[in-house]
């Protein structure tokens, strides 16, 4: 596997490693290296941004990079995709205890959950501040079953109860429940419950550290834009105890 990074930005700014998160053509265990955009087909969306890269090199590491990614992990790392493939890059940090030790910028096509919490920019500019953006710690959210949150999730229908920390926020039925990282006490919970022509119960808001569902029924979750593969009765978000190091600042 190619350890090649691009360019450093500014004195003291960490060398930049571009990770692509589509497919370039050939594929060595789903990875692959090059300095060029692919040609159409999955990676149309990115292309703005691949001009931009232009002249670095750019591993193209497929949707929901796994461990084949591991040894590009160290410095200062630009992640192309979507929040889903960000939030499997944190996972990767996260096992092999590198959250400490690397910088995370992501460049997006479109706005995201994690572009709107973050206030990142999106496209070709994301580029820019990958260079030369300063670092900043956000939280990163886990659940119990062994993954992560970067943007939002949504639980849908819900019926049963929901604590934050230990506050009850639902007993009973609502139509969805969002959760997103949160800068100061790690999530914000939003119960949303039916509203009638208007009328009803307006989304409430709850900070905490840890949010936990006990349903009666089964419920689909829908976390970073990829819906869960069964439904669930149980589920539990929390703040991990690390945070992620984002590329968010002035540039």
């Amino acid at each position: 596997m190619t350890e090649q990074t691009g360019s450093g930005g500014p004195a003291g700014t960490p060398a930049l490693t571009v990770l692509c998160c589509r497919d370039a053509g050939s594929t060595d265990g789903g990875h692959t290296s090059g300095s060029a955009a692919p040609d159409g087909g999955d990676g149309a969306d990115v292309r703005d941004i691949l001009l931009a890269c232009r002249g670095r090199h750019i591993h193209f590491v497929g949707r929901r990079p796994g461990k084949a990614i591991d040894p590009l992990l160290a410095g200062r790392i630009l992640v192309i995709g979507d929040d889903a493939d960000l939030a499997a890059v944190a996972l990767r940090l996260l096992r092999r205890d590198l959250l400490g030790a690397v910088e995370v910028a992501y460049a997006a096509p479109a706005e995201t959950a994690v572009t709107a919490i973050w206030s990142l920019p999106t496209g070709a500019e994301a580029v820019r501040a990958a260079r030369r953006a300063e670092v900043d710690v956000v939280p990163l959210v886990r659940n119990d079953s062994g993954g992560v949150l970067v943007g939002a999730a949504q639980l849908s229908p819900v019926t049963g109860t929901v604590y934050v920390d230990s506050e009850r926020v639902l007993s009973g039925s609502a139509q969805v429940v969002q959760v997103e990282p949160d800068l100061d006490k790690g999530l914000a919970v939003t119960v949303v419950r039916r509203r009638i022509l208007g009328f009803g119960r307006r989304p409430v808001t709850t900070l905490g550290r840890a949010v936990e569902f006990g349903l009666t029924s089964q419920t689909a979750i829908i976390s970073d834009g990829v819906q869960h593969p069964r439904a669930v009765n149980r589920w539990v978000f929390y703040k991990h105890t690390e945070p992620l190091r984002l590329v968010r600042g002035v540039y």
